[in-house]
């Protein structure tokens, strides 16, 4: 059986000055949405709308703040309300950890409504700019909850040739490496079907409903890998936290994508 290695999470310390993974991880993340997002505005369709590389710049920007607040807002609505409640101030305390995609997802949403409104657009024209960007920064993120050794999977058979332990788990029960799981299926495999969906001209909203629909699918597989929180357990019909957040995005994204198919049509 594998070992997590585990790995430092600190990757560099300038005298009191401490760099963990999960931060650069975080900067990968945004650099990778720059790139392709800059990619993107270069298409025929999107030069024709007027779109410059100085959007991009601006859509990182309320994209962060999206990011950093709603993922924040999310884990502590979603996962621990009653734990925050009683103790409000450290929900500030984001060092500590603690972050939901879907919080974070709802919050990059809020900010992108905000943008499109500033700058007189349609929400989804702006939506579907971004859809195809954001594998790559799941997969980052995936990729530093396994430096961090974190979010480990549910215990697997010992005779997996990929069955893992994780010590913090505090126990020695070899698991599935589920941010790996996710890394593959929620980063890469939806980025490469995304980006290559996105290629040819889509009625508006078709891009967004595709990665609502896309996320959700493969979020709610790679759930059946991961250990649900401890704090929680499974809830109603054996069913995580994540597997029940990601099913909302599964019907919204086919209803958007259908919607916005009749009315391109």
């Amino acid at each position: 059986m594998l070992v997590h290695p585990q790995f430092d999470p600190v990757a560099l310390k300038l005298g009191p000055l401490a760099i963990h993974w999960y931060g650069l991880t975080y900067l990968v993340a945004f650099g990778l949405f720059l790139w392709l997002a800059s990619l993107r505005v270069r298409q025929p369709w999107y030069t024709q709308a007027g779109w410059t590389r100085r959007d991009v710049e601006d859509l990182l920007f309320y994209g962060v703040l999206g990011v950093v607040v709603g993922g924040r807002l999310g884990y502590v609505l979603f996962y621990k309300p009653g734990y925050y409640l009683s103790h409000p101030l450290e929900v500030f305390a984001v060092w500590q950890g603690g972050m939901a995609f879907h919080g974070g997802m709802l919050g990059v949403l809020v900010a992108m409504a905000l943008f499109a409104r500033v700058r007189g657009r349609r929400f989804f024209d702006v939506t579907d700019v971004i859809a195809p960007c954001v594998p790559t920064g799941l997969a980052s993120g995936r990729i530093g909850n396994f430096i961090n050794g974190e979010l480990w999977g549910r215990p697997a058979d010992p005779g997996l040739p990929w069955a893992m332990v994780f010590p913090q788990s505090g126990s020695e029960v070899p698991r599935h490496p589920s941010p790996l799981y996710q890394f593959a299926l929620e980063g890469l495999l939806l980025f490469v079907l995304l980006w290559l969906y996105a290629r040819k001209p889509r009625a508006t909203g078709q891009v967004s409903g595709a990665f609502l629909f896309g996320y959700g699918c493969f979020r709610f597989i790679a759930e059946y890998f991961r250990q649900p929180d401890s704090f929680l357990g499974p809830l109603a019909l054996g069913l995580s936290m994540g597997q029940w957040l990601s099913l909302p995005m599964v019907v919204a994204g086919a209803l958007i994508w259908f919607w916005a198919r009749r009315r391109g049509a």
